[in-house]
């Protein structure tokens, strides 16, 4: 059985990139403009709130975990913030991977464990695109043991330590992404996955992929009628059918091209493409070069 959250979180090949314990009191307001990197934050004491650009203000209280595959600019602050038009606080260092905001002089109200991590795989961009935008868990202690575990192994420096946090990593994303309220998250694999009917037709075509399909041959698979499947289909994962198929069919032939020295026919027809010539004018279009291009830079 094709598992498609599985693929999807192996071909990322998280990795992580920074950890720390940030501990804070009074009131206070830390804005983050990021490079579009996976950030994930754990409330483990008090409360705060996150503001991400474009979505409504989310409260944390303790036990949260809250989960941006791809973090652009928001903004943490206390439970009451300060006012609009006072200064940004900036968290002082007091020792690798230890950040305090506000008075040291005053015991902790808010406590959390934030991590940064990266995406290995040259298609991650495809892949994060069919992801939630952001994911907020409430009181889930799996999540709560595995930060803390990731932490751990990002200040020690332990045999096999790559390896290790990559493992810890995957299994974060996916219980993460598993563990969500599908009720109020935004449009994505995992609503689409979460809908019986829809994730017959998505497991498909992961089992699949280099079969011609067509959106009527997709509903059948759901047991929908073409039109209901197309809008329920998008309504859920927020593209169409077939612009799904082909953001995974490109993800696919990156990890391909990417050394496995694989000719491009041989990828073509693992993808789906019954010549070399259609496969390459679809991966330029979608990609912003040919294949062979793409597959002679990965070896650099």
């Amino acid at each position: 059985m094709i598992d498609p959250l599985a693929e999807m979180v192996s071909l990322l090949q998280p990795q992580a990139a920074f950890s720390k314990r940030a501990r804070a009191n009074g009131r206070w307001r830390v804005n983050r403009s990021e490079t579009g990197q996976p950030f994930y934050c754990l409330v483990l004491e008090g409360r705060g709130q996150l503001k991400m650009k474009g979505h409504d203000l989310i409260a944390l209280e303790q036990g949260d975990f809250v989960l941006i595959p791809a973090a652009w600019e928001f903004c943490m602050t206390s439970a009451e913030p300060p006012a609009s038009d006072a200064p940004e606080t900036l968290p002082q260092m007091l020792g690798p991977g230890e950040f305090w905001i506000g008075d040291l002089q005053q015991p902790a109200e808010v406590q959390t464990l934030i991590g940064y991590c990266q995406f290995g795989a040259p298609d991650a961009g495809l892949i994060v695109s069919l992801l939630p935008q952001f994911i907020h868990i409430r009181g889930e202690s799996r999540l709560a043991t595995l930060v803390q575990l990731v932490m751990d192994e990002c200040r020690a420096q332990r045999p096999a330590r790559h390896v290790v946090l990559e493992r810890l990593l995957e299994l974060l994303l996916i219980e993460a992404l598993r563990s969500m309220p599908i009720c109020n998250t935004s449009p994505g694999v995992m609503r689409g996955l979460a809908d019986e009917r829809l994730a017959s037709a998505i497991r498909e075509m992961h089992a699949n992929p280099a079969h011609s399909w067509t959106v009527a041959q997709l509903a059948k698979a759901a047991a929908l009628s073409r039109s209901a499947f197309f809008v329920r289909f998008r309504e859920a994962v927020g593209v169409a059918p077939m612009v799904y198929l082909l953001t995974w069919r490109m993800a696919l032939a990156k990890n391909l091209l990417r050394g496995k020295n694989m000719a491009v026919a041989d990828v073509a027809e693992r993808v789906g493409y019954r010549s070399a010539s259609a496969f390459s004018v679809a991966f330029t279009r979608y990609v912003g070069q040919p294949p062979a291009w793409f597959a002679a830079g990965q070896d650099l």
